[in-house]
């Protein structure tokens, strides 16, 4: 709501020149959250985030089936669950090919519900989506089925710093390709962003998934889980152009912008998100 509040949808049609579909509507589920949602599997309200992850899935893939590029503005990384599903199904269909998914983090979020140690599903979407965590219960995201998951050899993260240890075997033992703060700082967003494209390949479709946590709170302090020591505005910035010019963007995520928080950073927050929206839709700086 901030970042439509912000002008964001102004700013796609106006000055980038956008066709938007968006039917004016900032969605809140309330009518999808259960009454009661008992803990199951050490995961914490698993049926409401089930229920909307569903339905968020059944939306995006309605709008990438017509080839339309995604925009999810979020909420927690647990939504990633129906977007990046919902694109991956689309995509299927459409090109018949398999999609990779850029995870600008400071988390991996790749925790299974036993490794979990706060259960929080927001540090579970990776697992899900990648099929390294399953659930047989359709309403406890049993619903995910193949056709809507990624494969971990076509992940990449950028801007880890805050990794769980159960977080960093997962990692390990399905060879996923990570590239945390210290490789940035060791080879400089440049380097990263073009291993990164070439670990994924050229001509495979892109799905950005981006928590604005990723950024240094000195750039984002609005936000549920920051972490000192991330990226700069800029590098951000640099990731989402990177992308763009790849021409096989095919949807973004942009999550985590929460002003209620840290409402002094708030407005900094939201420019910084709004930023990063611009730039992967090929805002440039010339």
């Amino acid at each position: 709501m901030a970042l439509i509040q912000a002008g964001l949808i102004d700013q796609l049609k106006d000055e980038l020149e956008y066709n938007i579909h968006y039917d004016g509507q900032v969605h809140s589920y309330s009518e999808l959250i259960p009454k009661e949602d008992p803990d199951y599997r050490n995961m914490k309200n698993p049926l409401a985030v089930s229920a909307v992850t569903q339905t968020l899935s059944k939306q995006v893939y309605e709008h990438a089936k017509e080839g339309r590029f995604v925009l999810t503005l979020g909420g927690d990384h647990s939504i990633a669950i129906g977007t990046v599903s919902g694109t991956a199904k689309a995509i299927r269909e459409r090109l018949g090919r398999e999609m990779a998914v850029i995870w600008v983090d400071a988390h991996a979020d790749i925790n299974t519900p036993e490794s979990s140690e706060s259960g929080n599903i927001h540090g579970m979407p990776v697992a899900f989506l990648t099929g390294l965590a399953a659930e047989k219960r359709e309403d406890i995201f049993g619903w995910l089925k193949d056709d809507q998951k990624i494969s971990v050899k076509k992940l990449v993260y950028i801007g880890l710093r805050d990794i769980d240890r159960g977080e960093k075997k997962i990692l390990r033992d399905n060879g996923i390709k990570a590239f945390s703060m210290h490789d940035i700082d060791r080879h400089g967003i440049g380097k990263v962003m073009d291993m990164a494209l070439g670990w994924i390949g050229s001509d495979t479709p892109i799905h950005l998934s981006f928590d604005v946590d990723a950024l240094d709170p000195m750039w984002a302090p609005s936000t549920g889980t920051p972490v000192r020591g991330g990226l700069t505005l800029r590098e951000g910035d640099y990731i989402a152009e990177c992308v763009h010019e790849t021409g096989s963007l095919v949807a973004l995520d942009l999550v985590e912008v929460n002003p209620s928080l840290e409402s002094e950073g708030a407005s900094e927050t939201i420019r910084a998100g709004c930023s990063i929206i611009r730039c992967a839709l090929g805002d440039t700086l010339l």
